[in-house]
C-alpha cells in the first residue's frame, strides 16, 4: 500500500507523510518540510 503524499505549501515539494508529519500528544500535529525548511505547527486534526 502506498503511503499519502503531502505537498509543502511554501516551495510545493511532495514527500510522504510520515517523513513530514509528526504527532503531538495534544493531537494536533507539525509539519516540517526537509527541502526548504517551512515548519507549521499545532495543525488541528479531527480529534484535536
Amino acid at each position: 500500500m502506498k503511503n499519502p503524499m503531502v505537498i509543502c505549501p511554501e516551495c510545493g515539494e511532495e514527500r510522504e507523510m510520515e517523513n513530514v508529519l509528526t504527532a503531538q500528544s495534544n493531537q494536533n500535529v507539525i509539519y516540517q518540510c526537509p527541502e526548504c525548511g517551512f515548519k507549521q505547527v499545532n495543525i488541528k486534526t479531527s480529534k484535536g
